[in-house]
């Protein structure tokens, strides 16, 4: 089995920096904008979402590339490597999903 080092380069951390970049800079507004029901409060916080951006994108990076040659390995397909990536990178979007759902609802 493929053991990767913590940051190294892969498949899997490639999509999983992505996914979790991508999806942290929406994540923290979609709770508000919920909650309030106004979608102008999805980019109401510019600096948050660029923080979570940025924290988004290494956590993703790490887990990804984890996570998705592991999977790879498995498998044996490349194509399980990039879905294994992508789900590492969606762990930072849904923490931060529910820590924006919980800061706004209370």
């Amino acid at each position: 089995m493929r053991r990767p080092g913590i940051g190294e380069f892969n498949l899997g951390a490639s999509a999983g920096a992505v996914v979790g970049a991508i999806g942290s800079l929406f994540a923290i507004g979609i709770g508000p904008a919920i909650v309030y029901r106004n979608p102008s409060k999805l980019f109401g916080t510019p600096l948050l979402a660029l923080l979570c951006w940025v924290v988004g994108g290494i956590v993703g990076w790490v887990l990804g590339g984890q996570l998705g040659p592991r999977l790879g390995f498995r498998l044996n397909s490349d194509r399980a490597e990039l879905v294994g990536g992508a789900v590492g990178g969606m762990l930072p979007v849904i923490i931060i999903l529910v820590w924006g759902w919980r800061m706004a609802s209370s």
